[in-house]
């Protein structure tokens, strides 16, 4: 089995936000997956979507359009933490290095009350390189990755529910 080697990897694609958005859901990196197709959790195993979507009571997009329009449409902006950092794979654990995204910029362009991580190391990378700069807790809710099989589809309902509640 040969083994998967650490590289120096940037983030290619920008955040989704406008003006209007006033709740900020943030991962850690992408994975290869996201990478590979240029946008936000785009591994078909992950439950990002769906559970967005189940929430809102509409239906999962599929394009990268229809993504950010939903998005866009319910006040809600998606980044990453980090903008870029030597990772191995996907693998959050193998995550060192790490030059963080200007989340306080783009605050400043938006109504952003409520920063929403998805998942441990999100929060973690959250804690460490921006927390001290924006000044807003951040809400922690468990990963949608495929990795984190351990949380049900109905599990993450309820926790993911907190986005809405104040």
């Amino acid at each position: 089995m040969e083994k998967k080697k650490t590289e120096h990897v940037t983030h290619t694609f920008g955040p989704v936000y406008n003006k209007d958005s006033e709740i900020l859901i943030l991962g850690s990196f992408p994975s290869v997956k996201s990478r590979e197709g240029e946008f936000y959790y785009h591994h078909p195993q992950n439950r990002f979507w769906k559970v967005l979507s189940y929430l809102l009571d509409v239906e999962q997009p599929v394009s990268i359009e229809e993504k950010k329009q939903l998005l866009l449409k319910n006040h809600i902006a998606l980044w990453d933490v980090i903008e870029s950092c030597d990772i191995c794979g996907s693998s959050d654990s193998s995550i060192k290095n790490v030059v963080p995204n200007d989340i306080p910029s783009l605050l400043k362009q938006t109504n952003i009350k409520k920063i929403v991580v998805n998942g441990g190391k999100a929060d973690e990378l959250y804690k460490r390189y921006c927390l001290k700069q924006t000044e807003i807790k951040a809400i922690r809710l468990p990963s949608t990755s495929p990795a984190n099989a351990i949380w049900s589809f109905e599990r993450l309902i309820n926790e993911w529910e907190r986005i809405f509640s104040d």
